[in-house]
């Protein structure tokens, strides 16, 4: 095994997590959710699955810059030498962490906030702001998936 297979192992084990985790949530997680339970039930869900959910989040976006620069200076002599799509996939890793930060900091504490007042109409819509930026997220991290799995060398 050469030093490239852990270190791109952690990086996909990383992507897989962001992104399956964002994609279960979307689109099997919270049709379920609507479907079983009402609006408060649905919120209070929430508000323990996006700690658990974003802890592993977390740890992927420390893992992922840490093997791509391993990757990069293991395979080619840095950046200026990486292939376009090397330096397309860290662009967009910086506009999925944006989007990640923004919900941690921004939206989170106001759906938080919502639910403990029990203003359950302020909690959907903050609920809903956060489902737009996870949709916004899920499709970057899918295209950027498929984008780096292409391989494209320009």
């Amino acid at each position: 095994m050469t030093p490239f297979a852990p270190v791109y192992a952690l990086h996909v084990l990383a992507a897989l997590v962001w992104v399956g985790g964002m994609f279960f949530a979307w689109m099997v997680l919270r049709p379920a959710a609507v479907a079983a339970l009402e609006p408060p039930a649905r919120l209070k869900l929430w508000l323990e699955v996006f700690p658990r959910f974003f802890r592993w989040v977390w740890a992927a976006v420390v893992l992922l810059p840490v093997t791509g620069m391993g990757m990069m200076h293991l395979s080619y002599s840095g950046m200026a030498a990486a292939p376009r799509y090397v330096q397309v996939m860290m662009g967009l890793y910086v506009a999925m962490l944006a989007l990640f930060v923004r919900i941690q900091a921004l939206q989170l504490p106001e759906l938080r906030r919502a639910v403990d007042a029990q203003d359950w109409p302020a909690g959907g819509a903050a609920l809903g702001k956060i489902r737009r930026t996870v949709g916004i997220n899920l499709l970057i991290g899918m295209a950027l998936v498929a984008f780096v799995a292409a391989r494209p060398h320009w």
